[in-house]
């Protein structure tokens, strides 16, 4: 929408202090040619301006002026399980299963195991385990990364769970590590597990008295969007002009699940 509205000569021109006003305004930077436009919400990632000053080779510059919009953000997610995990084999793996989303923006849990992405780039990816071992010998877990459902080269980790102190407490272990993986929008990774013994599990601990202790997930996963990577289609972005005609642009931006995202636009040619 327009916002300024400095005087306009008509097509035969006008006064003299008529066409000093205008050319002293131009001077000064003010002209009728920017407008504020709200990105539209609820998830939405497109947004049109109208505005009948807008040419097919416009020009037009944008710029946030509210708090939210000005905030800088990229994908994220956080997520969590409350359950005890096992496995019935020693001579399979599981993907380790994740039902509590904490915070996400970009990145969401599929089928209960796949971290899946909606934008192409680089993630860094996060998680904790809290392993449990009631057995009195120490026994081995692995853990490493599935892209898709293909195992990824080189990212498994091993560790050592070890042995109860007696037999109402056991060994615990967490296993924890950061890992860098490459996505294209609509990719998901997952964790996968297996053990030398399937008395070893993946345990979730409840929340406990003297003192007062909140209660443990049996896993914790994280992941951040780091770049694009050299990606050049379906990439987190700043709002841009992806496109305009006559009397209209479109915004693209990232899917928008905030308010007030107001930026000012000016319109040159």
């Amino acid at each position: 929408m327009s916002r300024d509205m400095y005087r306009k000569l008509n097509w035969q021109g006008g006064t003299p202090r008529e066409v000093s006003e205008v050319v002293n305004n131009l001077v000064e930077g003010k002209s009728n040619n920017t407008g504020d436009i709200t990105l539209a919400a609820a998830g939405a990632v497109s947004t049109t301006i109208f505005d009948e000053r807008i040419g097919y080779n416009s020009y037009i510059g944008l710029q946030a002026i509210s708090q939210t919009a000005s905030t800088e953000y990229f994908p994220y997610g956080s997520f969590q399980d409350s359950t005890d995990q096992s496995l019935s084999t020693t001579t399979a793996s599981a993907a380790i299963t994740l039902n509590t989303t904490d915070f996400a923006l970009g990145i969401n849990v599929v089928s209960n195991s796949r971290i899946t992405v909606d934008y192409s780039g680089l993630y860094n990816l996060q998680f904790s385990l809290q392993f449990v071992n009631p057995d009195n010998q120490q026994h081995d877990v692995d853990v490493w990364f599935r892209k898709n459902g293909v195992d990824i080269d080189n990212s498994n980790s091993e560790f050592t769970v070890p042995v109860r102190k007696n037999a109402s407490i056991y060994g615990h272990l967490i296993a924890a590590l950061n890992y860098f993986v490459d996505l294209e929008a609509g990719d998901y990774v997952e964790l996968v597990w297996a053990t030398s013994s399937t008395l070893v599990t993946i345990e979730q601990i409840p929340a406990q008295t003297t003192p007062t202790r909140p209660a443990t997930p049996s896993a914790i996963v994280t992941m951040q969007y780091v770049s694009s990577n050299g990606y050049t289609t379906d990439i987190f972005t700043e709002p841009y002009i992806s496109s305009q005609s006559k009397g209209q642009a479109v915004i693209s931006h990232p899917a928008n699940t905030g308010t007030n995202k107001v930026y000012r636009y000016i319109i040159v040619g």
